[in-house]
Order: structure tokens, then sequence, then C-alpha cells
């Protein structure tokens, strides 16, 4: 136990670290979804986007109706797919507590944590207790059969004082709330700003050519809230039964 201790001191140092004040701005705390009026800024950050990319507005508690994808362009397999969801799929003993992947989860309304160093920066999620790690010391991905996550493998630096993180490696999972899934083989880049108004602004741009024949972006933003720290999500999957027992009850009413 003391050897795994000692061996962990490194990684505390690193995640503590507060070198990186001087140079970069300041993330760290915790960070709540912003329901007012995009920023103008966003133009700049858009500008940053590749061609063929169309910005999908289902950021928060909005979610797109059934056959409905936001100017995504679906392959074939991916349609026909999609076409055959149902909203109650989602309410199945077997998916009600499966976590979404990383490509989903961020635009959702639940709050997240930010700690930051030199070396790495942590993004402790609310949403399906999810700690993602991106590292920021210029190594590169893992070969393309190292284990695939929901949160993925993520490298990061910054551009200025833009915030750049690369994911790959992450499991297939959501896209939209509404059958369309990706492959293990998407690709994600966000940029992340901070405005002189303590604004957190950020570009999520997406691809996966095996599901996909356009790339995807959100535009995010978020308020700090100081003083305040994730909740535990701790799912409970008993809930999909009691759906199960009211959607019975609203069927044989004819409700």
């Amino acid at each position: 136990m003391r050897r795994l201790a000692v061996a962990l001191l490194p990684l505390v140092a690193i995640v503590a670290s507060p070198a990186y004040a001087a140079d970069h701005p300041d993330l760290n705390g915790f960070w709540y979804l912003d329901f007012d009026e995009v920023s103008p800024v966003s133009k700049d950050m858009v500008a940053k986007l590749p061609p063929n990319t169309v910005i999908i507005d289902d950021t928060g508690v909005a979610e797109f109706p059934q056959n409905e994808y936001g100017g995504l362009k679906l392959k074939p397999e991916a349609l026909a797919k999609a076409q055959q969801w149902k909203p109650t799929d989602e309410m199945k003993l077997t998916r009600v507590c499966l976590a979404p992947s990383v490509i989903y989860s961020i635009q959702g309304p639940f709050p997240f944590e930010i700690y930051q160093s030199d070396q790495m920066i942590v993004f402790k999620y609310e949403y399906f207790d999810q700690v993602r790690v991106v590292f920021m010391d210029g190594r590169g991905h893992p070969p393309a059969d190292a284990a695939h996550t929901k949160v993925g493998h993520s490298i990061g630096h910054w551009e200025e004082d833009e915030l750049v993180i690369d994911t790959t490696h992450i499991l297939p999972s959501t896209i939209t709330n509404n059958g369309l899934d990706h492959s293990a083989n998407i690709h994600m880049v966000e940029r992340y700003r901070k405005l002189d108004d303590g604004t957190l602004m950020a570009t999520q741009w997406f691809e996966d050519p095996e599901t996909l024949d356009n790339n995807g972006a959100r535009i995010i933003q978020w308020k700090k809230i100081p003083g305040q720290y994730v909740n535990a999500y701790d799912c409970d999957p008993s809930i999909a039964l009691e759906y199960q027992q009211l959607d019975g009850d609203s069927d044989s009413s004819g409700q």
C-alpha cells in the first residue's frame, strides 16, 4: 500500500501544481451550462471549424425528435438503424443507466469541475460520474488497437489563450439522443476559450466517416459558480421498472 501511495505522489503533484497560472487562463472550478444567448465571440471560433461541418442545435435540455439530426448527413446503414429507434428504447432496464460517450455527454445541462495543471487537465463530470484526463505533456494518441472508453483518450495544447483538445479511442455510443450512434473511430476536437466576462465557451467538432457524410459541431458555453461541486449521479436502474409500470398503465387505459 505504501508503494502505491508513493507511486501516486507525482500524479498528485502534477494535478496540484499552480505553475500554469502565469501563462494560460485559469479554468479551475465548477462550471454550469449558460442558457443565455451565445456570445458573438463564437463567430471567431466557428470560423476555425473544418469545411463540410454543420452546427447542430441540441445543446442543453433540447433534444431532437425522432428522425431529426440537425443537418448531419447519415450513411445509409446508420440512417436505417436510427429510423428503428423509439424513445422508449432509452428506458429499458439494460439502457437506462448506460453512460453515453463524451460526444454526447458534454453538451447536456449537467455541470462539471476542471482541475488544471501544466501536465494534465482533469474534467470531472456530474453526468454519469465520468472523469476525463487530458494529457498536456506532448504525448500522442496510443495505437489504434488500444483500449477504447466512453471518455476516450485526450491530448491537449494551448494556442495562445485557447485550449485545444483532441480525442480518439471512444467507445461507440450516442451522437444525438434519438438513435444516431457513432463508431469506435470517431474523432473529436474541442476548443475552449475563457471570455473577458468569465464565460467559458467551446466548440465541439467531430468526424466519423463510418457513420456520417459530413462533420458535426456544437457551440456550448458555461458560467463559473464559486464554492460549488458536482454531485454524485448514482443512476438507479429501478427507474426503468417504474417507467414500464407507468407505461403499461397508460396503455391499458388508452391514454
